[in-house]
């Protein structure tokens, strides 16, 4: 192979790795949709081969809905459902787990290709395995979490929601910060923007994630279709009910209680918000950093502002399902924006060259 065909392989790859990155965010986005339906538990059964067709002709949609039939969620909520309205919230849960194994298939398809290719190098290849493994235990966790509202509860818990949603964005931001390394490779260690700015990076980046954990809550408790005024909780700072049940219940409530789970949501918010603008100004005001890494502070100040703005729309307007999906695809957008921001402050900019 040529160093021209070397070069357009590589490019390649890297173009694949972004690709799993996005069908991971549209997988995350059907999921949103999937959720707020109600449409989790509408296929009752794991199969990983037989799983991919769906039900073909009126008796297999009927054996189907009969499987559904047998859970809480259509014995308490949805008793007064036709075949009609259960093929609805099918067909998300199915278009679900289909990204879900489109995303394995087009990842194996590729680790073949490019490994032929002789484009994978050593040090790219255990990372490639690790994400062969992060893929599988998502899967795993996704099971795990529909099989929680499959014999006593009406919907998933939110604790196992949180747990699976939480390992999509570690997927995903493992993805692409591999590739990120792949397509600028650390040449010029600008060990000044390292020492001050890391720190701040990684605080704001485990922020962020504790955040994705409790919109998890606030999903999966339905928290966010109360309480819905801004910037009270209904005329309250503090909302009495969470002081309450903290007395009444301890440290657990932080987690169940609706009010609790909002509140921190809400908090969490404006504390990550304050800590990126101190950040972003910090960084424009730094005469040693050059534009190169003031862009990347640029764009998570803005990803922060949009995703603030669109959490408050999407509470006021009680979670519409559209609002609640953009909001949820954008902290994907935000997460992306945070790693790229520590990627950047491990580079120098080459003059005269693109870094």
């Amino acid at each position: 192979m040529t160093q021209k065909d070397q070069s357009s392989e590589k490019s390649s790859m890297i173009l694949w790795l972004f690709m799993g990155c996005f069908l991971i965010l549209g997988m995350v986005v059907v999921g949103g949709i999937t959720r707020l339906t109600g449409s989790g538990l509408s296929i009752t059964e794991w199969k990983v081969v037989t799983g991919s067709i769906p039900p073909l002709n009126e008796d297999q949609w009927t054996d189907a809905f009969d499987h559904y039939k047998l859970i809480p969620q259509y014995k308490l909520l949805n008793s007064n459902f036709t075949l009609n309205d259960f093929k609805f919230i099918y067909f998300w849960e199915f278009i679900h787990r289909l990204i879900g194994r489109m995303i394995g298939v087009v990842f194996l398809i590729g680790f073949i290709h490019f490994y032929n290719k002789k484009v994978i190098t050593k040090e790219l290849m255990p990372k490639l395995l690790f994400m062969f493994v992060l893929g599988g235990i998502q899967g795993f966790l996704g099971w795990y979490m529909v099989s929680s509202g499959l014999t006593e509860n009406v919907r998933v818990s939110h604790i196992r929601l949180a747990i699976h949603l939480t390992f999509a964005f570690i997927t995903f931001g493992y993805i692409f910060k591999v590739a990120l390394s792949e397509l600028y490779p650390v040449k010029n260690v600008n060990s000044y923007a390292v020492t001050k700015y890391k720190k701040f990076g990684i605080t704001i980046l485990i922020l962020l994630i504790i955040q994705i954990i409790y919109g998890a809550f606030v999903a999966g408790t339905k928290s966010g279709w109360t309480y819905n005024t801004w910037p009270k909780m209904e005329g309250e700072w503090v909302p009495e009910s969470m002081t309450y049940m903290l007395g009444k219940e301890g440290s657990i409530s932080l987690i169940n209680n609706l009010a609790s789970v909002q509140f921190i949501h809400r908090t969490l918010a404006y504390l990550i918000t304050a800590l990126v603008l101190f950040v972003g100004i910090s960084v424009f005001r730094d005469s040693k950093l050059s534009k190169y890494h003031k862009d990347s502070a640029l764009v998570l100040l803005s990803f922060i502002f949009i995703q603030v703005l669109l959490g408050i729309v999407t509470l006021l307007y009680k979670v519409p399902i559209s609002l609640g999906v953009i909001h949820q695809a954008m902290a994907f957008f935000l997460f992306a924006a945070s790693i790229y921001f520590l990627h950047r402050l491990k580079h120098e900019p080459m003059k005269n060259k693109i870094a």
